[in-house]
């Protein structure tokens, strides 16, 4: 617990905290956490302003928290430590905020691609559109992903040198060269949209652009800041 700075602290606690009591909330049925505090695209009849924040705390199962957390441990202090508390905490949400943009950019290409004159033609189509139709509008979007990834980019802007080992490829690989290339596959992944894969990777990719345009900007304009 020493290593961790105050913010990611926090940020660790609160998700642990939505992710119990949103299953506990779901599993005795008095309130079904994950369709209501889950980011819905704004087309949705379940879309809630208040999304845009509440879904940032949710997550779909025991691995994505664990895995979300795990990084947020990993790469998040040393970032806080570089940016103070404040900095830190407004560069976490910027991503976050970067994740939803390019995701429901996507969203909104994918949909017009089917239908061009509008989703209200959408009743005359035949059904395996009117499915992807629906899972593109319907199927929400949750997890803190999106602003890890604007995190783990920046710690690899700021330390490209540091030796990272994944689970199931335990080699020591520098941070410059894993984290494009996991990007790569995020961008891989996002544009050939498998069916089995239900993972937003263009939130992914939003939140890791918005973190990197922030560091440029803060770059250029800002003299008391360095990235390295």
């Amino acid at each position: 617990m020493r290593q961790l700075t105050e913010v990611v602290k926090h940020l660790i606690i609160i998700n642990i905290v939505f992710f119990i009591g949103s299953n506990l909330l779901t599993n005795s049925g008095m309130f079904d956490a994950i369709r209501h505090l889950s980011l819905y695209y704004p087309q949705s009849p379940s879309f809630r302003p208040y999304q845009l924040v509440t879904h940032l705390f949710m997550h779909a199962n025991f691995t994505h928290i664990a895995f979300n957390m795990f990084a947020l441990f990993m790469f998040g202090p040393p970032l806080e430590a570089l940016l103070k508390e404040k900095r830190f905490l407004f560069f976490y949400f910027f991503s976050a905020l970067g994740a939803v943009v390019l995701h429901f950019i996507v969203v909104y290409l994918r949909i017009h691609a089917i239908i061009p004159e509008g989703i209200t033609q959408g009743v005359d189509l035949p059904a395996p559109m009117l499915g992807q139709l629906n899972a593109l509008i319907n199927i929400p979007m949750l997890g803190a992903s999106g602003a890890i990834a604007g995190v783990v980019l920046a710690f690899a802007m700021k330390y490209p040198n540091a030796e990272l080992m994944l689970i199931f490829f335990p080699v020591p690989i520098k941070a410059k060269y894993l984290v494009p290339i996991m990007f790569g596959i995020d961008l891989y992944l996002g544009i050939s949209s498998f069916s089995w894969d239900n993972v937003a990777h263009f939130a992914h990719l939003g939140g890791a652009l918005f973190g990197f345009l922030l560091i440029l900007y803060w770059q250029k304009f800002d003299s008391d800041f360095r990235i390295r």
